[in-house]
């Protein structure tokens, strides 16, 4: 027999399949022995109150046990005699799910990625902050995976009008991601669990025929007489090697391939400027937000998770909210060149670190930043940032730091407490040189936050400097029905970086998406 049960428990009591065991059997008059599983459907945490609960929905097995995984699996078809092929530029989440969907609609698929490959390219982040140098090819930003592989792996997302998220959570527990993010109301995998997904879904790819090229940068498009797209030129930098791979493209290249957009721009291929928005990594001690959070002098106790946070307000016309908050966990340099300084932030799955951290930033639109439109001047504006945030930081990967309330009251701070962010920071008057329109809305908002969170603004918490890779600043324009280009037939805009999803879940139904746009086109 099944049952199902929505419950809403003491933390205490939804700890584990055990103490859930031994509610149900209380409560429902069974014996422990006739429960032989528990599988939880759906779990948030409710904070609102003094009280803590935990929010349950469950499918409870009685003398019987599943007969079925957790998770729906998909079929992948061999592919490798397939009479077509598609170009897929990129291997983060919307390239990798557009060449998962081209295998299923039976297309084989060409990934091309600039950067190393997940395992090899731990190596390039380890070394950015021993020898405060950042390889350009391989980074944080770069490389199998794109900026979701070491970022956390955050899996929450609004856009669920847009396709069938749940799909794509089923195909990363396929490829080995715990299905707690079937459950979860705010789902992660963790930094440390997500390349062994990725890698997985490599081998998915290449085991049905596909192919993934790593160190193989596109360099141009082909576009027949027509107006079409029928391939691209790339380079293979250990060999220096050009390379020519003919089919319709996907082009899922992420938020930060500035060479991408300004090739396009110059090859006269339709952009636009989009907003962004732009700040700090705001760290706190984890045990202070959980306190916070959970009401609580002893913080999250032995049975709740490292606690988050949201915050939004409105200053001077503009949003202003925490953004990709990481609780437990670090804050990375996550530059992708040479005199830039950008931070971002990222968790293990146990989310068990002595800080937790979140950017916390201001909305910008093109017109905030330039009066003439053009389409890379947000890019533009980024670039400007993130070098003279590099010049505050002595001109190396230590970022300017600065404790909030001094950040608030406009005071240099004198100390600076300890921080996870490895490559060391620099004590810095960020309210002097970021841009006042920047500093003032922060300033405010902090303000605010403080009044309605008693204890988060504080001292004990730090600005770490520059937060600007939170979105695209490019939009590549594409038909809103055929998802092509609107003047060039063949090409896909995709993702995150064409300026159509936002996190790993968006920019991976995205990519299936134009998978099956490209499929029906073939058709």
């Amino acid at each position: 027999m099944i049952k199902e049960y929505t419950l809403r428990l003491l933390p205490q009591q939804a700890a584990n399949e055990a103490t859930l065991k031994d509610y149900i059997a209380r409560e429902e008059g069974y014996r422990m022995s006739e429960l032989t599983h528990v599988r939880v459907l759906k779990r948030s945490i409710d904070a609102r109150q003094r009280t803590v609960y935990v929010n349950l929905k469950l499918r409870v097995y009685i003398n019987e046990q599943p007969t079925d995984d957790a998770f729906e699996h998909t079929h992948y078809p061999d592919v490798a005699s397939a009479p077509r092929q598609a170009i897929v530029v990129g291997a983060g989440p919307g390239g990798l799910f557009a060449a998962l969907r081209l295998i299923e609609l039976g297309v084989r698929p060409i990934v091309l990625e600039r950067g190393k490959n997940v395992h090899d390219r731990k190596k390039d982040l380890a070394s950015i902050s021993r020898t405060q140098t950042v390889d350009e090819e391989s980074n944080y930003c770069f490389g199998e995976g794109g900026a979701g592989a070491y970022s956390d792996g955050k899996l929450y997302t609004r856009s669920k009008k847009r396709g069938n998220t749940l799909k794509i959570l089923n195909v990363l527990c396929q490829h080995g991601a715990s299905t707690n993010i079937l459950a979860d109301a705010h789902p992660h995998i963790g930094t440390d669990k997500l390349p062994r997904v990725i890698e997985n879904i490599r081998n998915t790819i290449i085991s049905c025929g596909g192919e993934v090229l790593f160190q193989t940068r596109m360099t141009s498009l082909i576009i027949d007489d027509s107006q079409q797209v029928v391939g691209v030129r790339a380079i293979q930098s250990t060999t220096d090697k050009e390379l020519t791979f003919s089919g319709p493209v996907i082009l899922a290249t992420g938020h930060s391939a500035r060479d991408v957009y300004r090739y396009l721009h110059q090859a006269g291929i339709q952009l636009e400027a989009k907003g962004i928005a732009v700040g700090v990594r705001l760290e706190h001690p984890s045990h202070l937000i959980d306190q916070i959070q959970y009401h609580s002098a002893q913080g999250r106790g032995h049975y709740l998770p490292a606690a988050e946070y949201s915050f939004v307000t409105q200053v001077d016309g503009r949003g202003v909210y925490s953004f990709c908050m990481c609780p437990g966990g670090f804050v990375i340099p996550a530059a992708t060149g040479s005199e830039q300084l950008v931070v971002n932030g990222m968790s293990p799955a146990s989310r068990g670190t002595q800080w937790s951290n979140s950017g916390m930033v201001v909305e910008l639109h093109p017109d905030d930043v330039s009066t003439d439109q053009h389409p890379l001047c947000v890019m533009e504006y980024q670039e400007q940032l993130e070098r003279l945030c590099w010049q505050q930081g002595n001109r190396k990967q230590t970022a300017p730091a600065q404790r909030m309330a001094d950040f608030v009251n406009n005071k240099l701070s004198a100390t600076l407490p300890p921080s996870s962010y490895a490559p060391g920071l620099v004590s810095s008057p960020l309210h002097f040189w970021l841009p006042a329109p920047i500093s003032h809305r922060l300033q405010q908002a902090f303000r605010r936050f403080g009044q309605m969170s008693r204890g988060f603004l504080t001292n004990d918490a730090q600005l770490i400097a520059i937060e600007t890779r939170t979105s695209s600043p490019v939009r590549i324009i594409r038909h809103p029905d055929t998802l092509q280009h609107l003047h060039i037939q063949g090409l896909f805009p995709c993702g995150e970086g064409a300026g159509y999803a936002g996190g790993i879940v968006s920019a991976a139904v995205d990519g299936e998406r134009c998978a099956e746009a490209l499929a029906g086109q073939y058709k």
